[in-house]
């Protein structure tokens, strides 16, 4: 957050002296909704009347008018100058929630200005900050903002700049929101979505692993889908692939280990209960997989035991 007194300058100095020092331009591009037009008249006074206000330490109204200079005339000179400045001081005030939609609509409006980069950093951070619950909604004291507008916020990240770094650091935090809510699917999908759109990712690699993690825990759960084992031997299986040497690759290894011992365990439970049910031929199929998936071991010789009693 830069400080006030940045901004404390004289009142008739150019909008473009708002952030750094006179003489510099503000917006080196027009706006996508037209061409950004010399300030005059009623947008130049409107300003005028926001930066005495703001000079004067009176930042709520300050708040309203820059707000009302970008709302009413946001193809002036003065209207990409004056959003900034309202999120900045909404984020001064600890107004979060507010000040992340204002740079939203900056950076949407105004991708030409040399204060894009700037705006986007601030609008990952709040959003950052708000999946560690540190951006309340409004001032209610523990209230901490839903599923949905968390996802939301990301979203306006991730798509406000899709080739800088903000994007798929974006696209990951939605992942981990929905993993840390429960959300196996949503979060499978995020995840998805990252190692597609983003493969080359600082955080693809570890999208991918968990990908397979949280497969592996849905099956714990007790979800009857036991091709979740499978998907996550798949899961496992593609970091390997396509990120050999990262991070995760023996814990990886491990996974589709521990998958293997899984799925011969698996392999004789199903034995076991067609031998209960008297399907000989079912059952003896079964053991055959164990001892297949498995030359040596406790079950190797209990499947083994089992074959020689159904002859």
């Amino acid at each position: 957050m830069m400080p006030s007194h940045t901004f404390l300058l004289p009142v008739l100095c150019s909008a473009a002296c708002l952030l750094i020092s006179c003489g510099s331009d503000v917006d080196d591009a027009p706006p996508l909704i037209g061409t950004v037009q010399a300030s005059s008249g009623p947008a130049a006074a409107l300003y005028q009347k926001a930066q005495a206000s703001d000079q004067a330490g009176d930042a709520k109204k300050a708040i309203k008018l820059y707000k009302k200079n970008a709302d009413l005339y946001p193809t002036s000179h003065d209207a990409p100058s004056a959003r900034l400045r309202q999120a900045q001081l909404l984020e001064q005030r600890g107004e979060q929630v507010e000040a992340f939609d204002a740079y939203s609509d900056f950076l949407q409006r105004y991708q030409g200005s040399s204060f894009y980069s700037q705006a986007l950093a601030r609008q990952s951070a709040i959003a950052k900050a708000a999946t560690q619950g540190n951006v309340k909604s409004g001032f209610i004291f523990g209230s901490k903002l839903d599923t949905g507008k968390l996802v939301g916020m990301l979203e306006k990240v991730r798509d406000s700049a899709p080739q800088a770094n903000t994007a798929p650091a974006a696209q990951f935090q939605i992942g981990e929101v929905y993993q840390n809510k429960g959300k196996a699917p949503e979060a499978i999908a995020a995840f998805r979505k990252l190692t597609l759109d983003w493969p080359d990712s600082q955080q693809a690699p570890e999208g991918q692993y968990r990908i397979g993690v949280i497969l592996v825990e849905e099956a714990k759960r007790g979800n009857q889908d036991m091709g979740n084992l499978d998907r996550a031997r798949e899961a496992f299986e593609d970091y390997l692939s396509r990120y050999p040497g990262r991070a995760r690759a023996n814990d990886a290894r491990q996974q589709i280990a521990a998958l293997g011992s899984q799925d011969v365990q698996r392999s004789y439970d199903v034995a076991e209960f067609y031998r209960r049910k008297g399907d000989s031929e079912s059952a003896r199929f079964y053991y055959r997989e164990v001892l297949k998936k498995h030359g040596s071991g406790p079950l190797h010789d209990k499947a083994q035991m089992a074959l020689q009693s159904l002859q």
